[in-house]
């Protein structure tokens, strides 16, 4: 796996980038492998999230080959829609790695990109009309928690992308891997990604 990037913006959401972060990092608890965890932006520096935690990070064209790429979402994603140079660069960077993992409405910056066009993806149910409108050539599903389609693991709202995630552990490295980070963060793993309760919820 070598490492995972993190490509951040101002007024991401915070659950979105550090639940998987956590469920990473913790990896090497439970296998040979240790895994590199960097936080990059467009222009390095500060960027503050959505509920005012700011990190620190490198800029976007120190991003290393291989590995895997996570994008949160958040309310700065309707602003990076716009930003050709983020567009420009994630549709890049996405042929140069091994897997894009995608967290709520971080999956509509990667359709942006033209890289989930013909493929099945899904989204936070919460704004899902809105993201459905932003790739007209996906094959939005809007009832699964998570989807995986090749290499692109795409997850609904948030918490999702912890199930995601570690759907993602299990197929990179085994179960029992998974489930041992799972028990060792007290996580009730939902681990049925064609099941969205949420989706019911915000669809009456």
């Amino acid at each position: 796996m070598k490492g995972c990037s993190i490509i951040l913006f101002d007024d991401f959401e915070t659950l979105d980038a550090f639940g998987p972060v956590e469920i990473i990092g913790n990896i090497s608890l439970f296998s040979e492998e240790d895994i590199d965890i960097s936080f990059y932006s467009l222009s390095g520096g500060v960027i503050t999230s959505a509920q005012s935690v700011k990190v620190m990070t490198q800029h976007i064209t120190d991003i290393k080959k291989g590995g895997a790429l996570l994008i949160p979402g958040g309310y700065g994603v309707r602003r990076e829609l716009d930003n050709e140079d983020m567009i420009l660069f994630l549709r890049s960077i996405v042929e140069d790695v091994d897997h894009v993992l995608t967290v709520c409405t971080g999956s509509v910056l990667l359709a942006k990109t033209g890289h989930l066009d013909g493929r099945r993806a899904t989204s936070n149910k919460m704004v899902f009309d809105w993201v459905t409108e932003q790739g007209h050539e996906v094959d939005w599903v809007p009832d699964a928690r998570w989807v995986k389609d090749g290499k692109f693991y795409t997850s609904s709202g948030v918490t999702a992308g912890m199930d995601m995630t570690l759907d993602f552990v299990k197929d990179t490295f085994d179960m029992e891997t998974a489930e041992r980070i799972a028990e060792y963060m007290e996580y009730l793993w939902n681990k049925n990604k064609y099941l969205d309760p949420f989706y019911k919820v915000h669809k009456g």
